[in-house]
């Protein structure tokens, strides 16, 4: 499939989830099958740049008129696990966070209320005929949210380098039941700790997420982008999931200033990341 173009989209990161071939249902599963032989799968920055080419017609294209029929895929223990990008149904979802991502006059100018109200429509019905429906992929835009990195330890961090033919890479990647097992514990120490708010709330999210997957499922959190945009020497030295485990880890023992150095460290790093979104 070719590509849309060579620019590289530095602003967005990935939590995905791969689940085993097993886990869908026919005639899916030997679509994704048949899908995992081919050599030429297209990668994270194609679904970019393809979004952000629907957007330049007048008017512009919202939301994707078919579902992909693109995934990424893995291979571990000889087990061929899939992720499918399921860029309609991420598109609708994405459509309705923009207004709190966006002024308004922005958000009209980027795409006109008639587009969004025919694509919200397009996806009530749509989920009115599949209402378990789910995305495998959670994307954000300058920025890891913290509640990721409770998913990951630092031991599952692999970070390369890169060279002229291949990216830079900063990625986790933690089997389903390694993932929920830190939410829960997580939960558990910040709900005796701290009060009720953003970090909570979304690690609840994520984790109620995470449920509707096959337990034989992988997790990945991938800096995606972003590894464009930050230097070799603070991607070597990013260890945000250490910081949040040193975090929560902290509080549990009841190490109020610990905690506090752990949050200070992260706050510091991503603080200079999103930056970087007011320059651009």
């Amino acid at each position: 499939m070719p590509k849309v173009s060579s620019v590289v989209v530095p602003y967005a990161a990935y939590l995905r989830v791969y689940e085993p071939l097993g886990a869908f249902p026919e005639p899916e599963r030997s679509h994704w099958a048949d899908y995992a032989r081919r050599p030429d799968r297209p990668s994270y920055q194609d679904e970019l740049r393809r979004s952000l080419a629907d957007l330049l017609p007048t008017p512009p294209v919202a939301v994707p008129v078919h579902e992909s029929g693109d995934a990424f895929v893995l291979e571990v223990d000889g087990v061929v696990c899939v992720c499918p990008w399921r860029t309609r149904l991420r598109g609708w979802q994405a459509l309705g966070e923009l207004g709190e991502e966006l002024p308004p006059p922005v958000l009209d100018a980027v795409l006109p209320p008639v587009v969004r109200r025919q694509a919200a429509q397009d996806y009530e019905r749509w989920l009115a005929r599949n209402p378990d429906a789910r995305p495998w992929i959670r994307t954000a835009t300058w920025q890891v949210p913290l509640n990721w990195f409770v998913l990951v330890a630092d031991e599952e961090r692999r970070y390369g380098k890169g060279t002229a033919e291949i990216p830079p890479v900063l990625r986790y990647r933690t089997p389903m039941v390694q993932a929920r097992r830190r939410v829960a514990r997580a939960l558990r120490t910040l709900r005796d700790t701290v009060e009720e708010g953003p970090l909570i709330d979304g690690l609840v999210d994520v984790g109620r997420w995470l449920e509707e997957f096959h337990p034989r499922a992988l997790v990945e959190l991938d800096y995606g982008g972003l590894v464009h945009v930050l230097p070799a020497g603070e991607l070597e030295d990013d260890h945000s999931a250490a910081d949040v485990a040193a975090g929560i880890e902290a509080l549990r023992r009841g190490d109020a200033a610990a905690a506090g150095e752990a949050y200070g460290r992260l706050v510091e790093r991503w603080r200079a990341v999103r930056a970087r979104r007011s320059a651009n």
